[in-house]
């Protein structure tokens, strides 16, 4: 799933060697925006199949575009609206296989597929989400859930 050369090995080695390289990449730096966007362009990089990769942050009770990837996006996702809206509502990760079958679903780019977006929680208190889309079907397996579930964890100790 990763086409960086130097990481090598199986689906699980390859996203904790991404998890150290987010950990050294973001250390030493509190700044929110700089380090999403930096999380979002190590991601952008080593994974495959994507056509947008970045983050909605919580604010005034709706998710606002944050630092991406990919082309431009809707700005505004309402509370419990779209896969990215019903993250925050159900507070879990929901990767969704083909989302012209999600009821809802907020098409910003026609070209999406399938999606992951995992919540981000610090705290007790929530921050926004990981979104990340493909241009294919069920591109995301349990263990890139899994992967990018740890990957916001280490992220989220940076923030």
């Amino acid at each position: 799933m990763f086409e960086h050369k130097t990481i090598v090995g199986s689906l699980e080695e390859k996203y904790q060697s991404l998890h150290k390289q987010l950990d050294a990449l973001l250390s030493g730096e509190k700044d929110q925006i700089a380090n999403l966007s930096n999380a979002s362009a190590l991601l952008n990089q080593f994974l495959t199949d994507v056509n947008w990769v970045g983050f909605y942050l919580w604010k005034n009770g709706e998710l606002v575009l944050g630092p991406f990837q990919g082309l431009p996006a809707c700005v505004n996702i309402p509370y419990g609206k779209g896969v990215c809206g019903t993250a925050v509502k159900e507070k879990k990760t929901i990767r969704v296989d083909n989302v012209h079958d999600f009821s809802g679903h907020i098409a910003c780019d026609a070209a999406t597929n399938s999606e992951i977006v995992v919540p981000l929680m610090k705290d007790g208190h929530f921050i926004g989400v990981l979104d990340i889309d493909s241009p294919l079907k069920s591109r995301f397996s349990k263990e890139d859930q899994e992967g990018l579930e740890h990957f916001v964890k280490t992220l989220l100790v940076h923030l």
